[in-house]
Formats: C-alpha cells, sequence, structure tokens
C-alpha cells in the first residue's frame, strides 16, 4: 500500500507529519508524491488563520474527490483543522474515511488498518495529553537540516490566537527525549537543527520549574555532527540574560533570532494581550544588539487588527523604521472564531488591512535592500542547498537566514560542492534580499 503524505501548515506540524511517516514507514507502508499511484491519502492540515484553512479545506476536497472516483482507496485528515472541525469533517466531506487529532498521531497506524478494512474510525486524545515522543522520524526536509520541535501548545492566549484551544497548555518535551532524538537526526545526516515550538524560550518551566532553554542548547551543541542549532519563536518577554548569553558563547547556536512582536503600538499590543510595550522591546533589541553585534533578528507583525487606527499604524511603521530588523513578515489580521478578538468591535476592513500591510512591508524592502548590501566583503561560513542547473553556480544559506522564510546567498564556483557542505564564502554583491558570494580563500 503506497500513502501520499501532505503536510499543510508550519514547521510544528511537520515534525508531526515525520513522526507519523516514521511509525507508517515502520509497518511496511511505502510512500509516494503521486497521488495517481496512491492508494491512502493522509492530509495533515493547519487552521492558524483564514488563508491556512482555506488551503486545508481545498486540499481536503481536492482528495474527497480522488476518493469518490474510487482512484485511492482512504483519505484520512490530521492536524489543527481535523481537531478543530472534525464534526463539520464528517458533515460536509462523509468521503473522509478518519480523523487524528493533534494529540493523537500516534494512532495513525490504527486509523490506517482500520480504513483498510472497511471501519470510520476517529482519533483523539486529550488536547493536554503528554507530549509525542521517542518515534523515528522520516526526514522530509532534504537530510542536512531538521526541525526539534521541544514543547506543544501555549499558555498566552493572546487575544487572536486559537493555538491553545487546539494545541492545549504549554508542555515541554523531556530534555533527554529531545537529546535522543537530536543524535538520531544527526546520525541520519543532519547538521542543522531548528528548533520550534509555539514559544521556545519558555521551554522547561512545566518540567523543571525553570526555563531550560539555555542548558538544552549546551547539550545540543556536545552533539556530534550537528554544526549549526538555530532558534525560532521567542517571545520578547521571556527572553533572559542567560539565554543571550550561550547565544553569545556557544559556536553551533547562530545568531539569530525570531521574535514575534506582532505591533509597536502599546494601545493594540494591550487590546492582542502581549506581555510587552513598545519600550521594552525597544531594550529587549538594544541588550541583544549589544550582546551579539552580528545578531540577525527576524520578527512577524499583525496589521489590521480590531480597533487599529491610522495613528497606531504610523506608530508602528515607526517603529520599524527605527528597529531596522533583518527580517520582517507581516500577517493581515484573520478573524478567528473563539477568540476574544473576533467579538471585538471596530473590525477593520479588508481592504484597510492590505494597504497598512503593503505599506509595511515597503518600508522593510527598503531596510533588507540595505542591509542586503552592506553584507557586502563580509565572510561569512555557509551551507549548501543544492546547484543551478547549467549554471557553475550554488543556493546556500548564511547562519542569517532559516530555511523557506528568509533569503539565499548565490556561490559562484566550479568546485563540485554536496547538499550540506559548509564553505567560507566572501560576499561580492547583493541581489534585493539576496546575496552573491566567491569561495574564500584564506591570505595564509
Amino acid at each position: 500500500m503506497k500513502i501520499l503524505f501532505i503536510s499543510l501548515g508550519c514547521d510544528k506540524n511537520l515534525v508531526d507529519s515525520e513522526m507519523m511517516l516514521g511509525m507508517l514507514g515502520d509497518k511496511g507502508y511505502t510512500f509516494t508524491d503521486d497521488e495517481a499511484q496512491a492508494d491512502i491519502v493522509v492530509v495533515n492540515t493547519c487552521c492558524f488563520i483564514n488563508d491556512a484553512k482555506e488551503e486545508s479545506i481545498n486540499t481536503l476536497l481536492e482528495m474527497a474527490s480522488l476518493r469518490e472516483s474510487g482512484q485511492i482507496k482512504a483519505l484520512i485528515a490530521a492536524g489543527c483543522l481535523a481537531q478543530r472541525y472534525r464534526e463539520e469533517i464528517q458533515q460536509e466531506i462523509p468521503q473522509v474515511d478518519a480523523i487524528v487529532g493533534t494529540t493523537a498521531i500516534e494512532s495513525i497506524v490504527a486509523a490506517v488498518e482500520s480504513v483498510l478494512a472497511g471501519k470510520s474510525e476517529n482519533h483523539y486524545e486529550d488536547i493536554h495529553a503528554k507530549p509525542v515522543t521517542g518515534h523515528k522520524r522520516i526526514v522530509t526536509t532534504g537530510g542536512h537540516f531538521a526541525y526539534l520541535k521541544i514543547a506543544e501548545g501555549c499558555d498566552k492566549h493572546c487575544t487572536y490566537c486559537i493555538i491553545p484551544k487546539v494545541r492545549g497548555n504549554y508542555r515541554s518535551v523531556p530534555m533527554e527525549s529531545l537529546l535522543a532524538e537530536a543524535k538520531e537526526l544527526a546520525a541520519g545526516g543532519v547538521k542543522e537543527l531548528i528548533l520550534v515550538a509555539q514559544e521556545t524560550t519558555l521551554y522547561g518551566m512545566d518540567l523543571y520549574g525553570r526555563k531550560m532553554l539555555p542548558q538544552l542548547l549546551k547539550e545540543l551543541a556536545k552533539i556530534s555532527g550537528i554544526y549549526w542549532i538555530r532558534i525560532l519563536y521567542c517571545y520578547p518577554e521571556e527572553m533572559t540574560e542567560e539565554l543571550i548569553e550561550v547565544i553569545a558563547t556557544e559556536p553551533k547556536v547562530c545568531h539569530y533570532l525570531d521574535i514575534p512582536i506582532q505591533h509597536g503600538s502599546d494601545r493594540i499590543l494591550k487590546r492582542m494581550g502581549r506581555r510587552t510595550n513598545q519600550e521594552q522591546l525597544r531594550q529587549m533589541i538594544k541588550m541583544l544588539r549589544e550582546a551579539i553585534p552580528d545578531i540577525c533578528l527576524r520578527t512577524t507583525l499583525i496589521t489590521g487588527f480590531p480597533g487599529e487606527t491610522q495613528e497606531d499604524h504610523e506608530e508602528l511603521l515607526q517603529f520599524v523604521d527605527e528597529m531596522e530588523f533583518d527580517r520582517l513578515g507581516v500577517f493581515t489580521y484573520s478573524q478567528e472564531e473563539d477568540t476574544a478578538a473576533a467579538m471585538m468591535p471596530d473590525q477593520v476592513e479588508e481592504e484597510v488591512k492590505l494597504e497598512r500591510q503593503e505599506e509595511l512591508m515597503e518600508l522593510q524592502q527598503e531596510i533588507a535592500f540595505e542591509k542586503a548590501e552592506d553584507m557586502v566583503g563580509q565572510v561569512l561560513m555557509v551551507m549548501v542547498e543544492g546547484k543551478i542547473a547549467d549554471e557553475d553556480a550554488y543556493v546556500t544559506r548564511t547562519y542569517r537566514d532559516a530555511p523557506n522564510v528568509d533569503g539565499y546567498l548565490f556561490l559562484n564556483t566550479t568546485a563540485t560542492l554536496v547538499t550540506g557542505d559548509f564553505v567560507k564564502v566572501q560576499v561580492t554583491g547583493s541581489n534585493e534580499y539576496d546575496l552573491i558570494g566567491e569561495i574564500y580563500h584564506d591570505e595564509d
């Protein structure tokens, strides 16, 4: 039996998909990327914002038509949308044979076996259940980098966010489980670990009574074969001097942080239920840049939040202009049912949201292009991502570039390189968000 596995949404969801692939692979199932060859389709869904919901629903409907026609034998829905809208899926898309909730991914084999036996079974666990660990993953990112999910759920309850109701409260994965998983990934050729969670900075508070991300980083850095450790999704209010010191001093930890701040207006930050104000954000960014001068800071913003005025928007523009983030993404506010913000008055019109998003991105584009130009002449270590067909050039990433969200460095060379290789490069030019370089040869 061949399974087509479609993983939608975030990198945290991808880790779940890779675990389910590993469980199915251990039972002898094989996989295909071609729906024409598939006997079973599993869609691991997302429902974080409207666009993600639409993509998940459209994918399920597309696969449901294959189920209806008999081209595939079974269709299984997993993940966040399946957890949140299981009754609606059962009613509106009856071609879905089984549903697997966010904390029930260990039931994926049972779900496949049941639908092949002609039974329709749904699998759920308490959304606050312990994180799933201890399963071999089939890494789908190319093998040279992998995500390491260090916690599940979130306790923050920001007013716009549905995650706590879909993924449960914050639960850290025990450190021994993470180290075992990381060693297995390294043994399989992974050279870059990317730490993810809904919030990485709070890691360990629930298990050990204190923030243990610094200790986790130190232990991961001891693993042979791991060269880069990248940290995503650090909430600004949870940053500590201890964590900053480890990032600054541990050679394997990339000088890169993804810190979602969401806005720059105190009024909107308060309405969002965020735990920081603009002055605190300024102090945190200043502290990071003083301690780690070459740090690359990525953030995300939400524009068009309920009640956001033109004055709030102008304040955010001013803040972005002054802070000069290295990387920045902007989402338009998505009105999610069952969240506090969805019920707020003064919802902003979609057209206004899009106009404000465009303004912010145009400003950030100027900042990013200038920062790319400023990199010319620098010598950096890069990771090879692959060769450009019919050219003496390779696509690479610097420590400043997380995969699939940031830019690239295009390396011109006639040398033969392999994906995952590390090469010392001198930046010779820039092209918008991306850099251009050539192999650096030490004078001596």
